[in-house]
């Protein structure tokens, strides 16, 4: 497996807190609903709704995401 810049992820995951933060810097510890419902939309993740805490990735899902962070997150 792919090591990972902990330094990137920080990074990254701060990115996506500006992106969608709201009320002058206010963010949600948990991922946007709407970007739930777009990923689910294009086959990426199981269905969110519900009360379970946790999505399963597709197999598309998941090998996009593993390309994902090994471009953006490498440790190289």
């Amino acid at each position: 497996m792919t090591a990972f810049s902990d330094e990137k992820i920080d990074e990254l995951v701060l990115a996506l807190m500006g992106a969608l933060e709201f009320e002058n810097g206010r963010v949600w510890k948990r991922i946007d609903f709407t970007v739930m419902d777009r990923l689910h939309a294009k086959g990426y993740i199981t269905d969110p709704a519900g009360r379970r805490a946790s999505v399963f990735l597709t197999e598309d899902g998941l090998a996009k995401a593993r390309a994902l962070a090994a471009r953006y997150l490498s440790s190289q």
